[in-house]
C-alpha cells in the first residue's frame, strides 16, 4: 500500500509518502507509477522552477519533503493531496491519503 500524509500550513508543508502499491497484483504497477511521477514532479516544481529551499530525503519507498516560506509550493502541495485523493478514491485498497494538519488547505 502507498500511503501519503500532508501537513500544510499557508505557506508553509510537508508530505511523506511511504510503501509501494503491490506490483503482484495486475495493475498496481501503474498506480505505483502513477503516485511516483505526481512525487517527482512536485519536488522538481517546487525546488528546481519556484526554487524553494526544501529538504528531502528519499529511499526506495520513501520520499519526505518539507519547506516554508512559498505559498506557491503549498499550494503545489496541495494539487498533489488532491491527485493522490483522486488514485485513492479508484484504488481504495491501494492508495491511503492523510493530512495530519490542514490550514487553508
Amino acid at each position: 500500500m502507498v500511503k501519503a500524509r500532508f501537513c500544510i500550513r499557508n505557506d508553509a508543508a510537508s508530505f511523506t509518502v511511504t510503501g509501494h502499491a503491490g506490483t503482484q497484483e495486475a495493475g498496481n504497477n501503474i498506480v505505483c507509477a502513477a503516485v511516483s511521477s505526481a512525487v517527482y514532479m512536485t519536488v522538481n516544481t517546487i525546488t528546481e522552477i519556484l526554487s524553494v529551499d526544501a529538504q528531502t530525503e528519499e529511499k526506495d519507498g520513501y520520499m519526505h519533503v518539507s519547506f516554508g516560506g512559498s505559498k506557491a509550493a503549498a499550494d503545489i502541495v496541495k494539487g498533489l493531496k488532491l491527485h493522490l485523493q483522486a488514485l485513492q478514491e479508484q484504488y481504495p485498497d491501494i492508495v491511503k491519503v492523510s493530512t495530519e494538519v490542514s490550514g487553508n488547505a
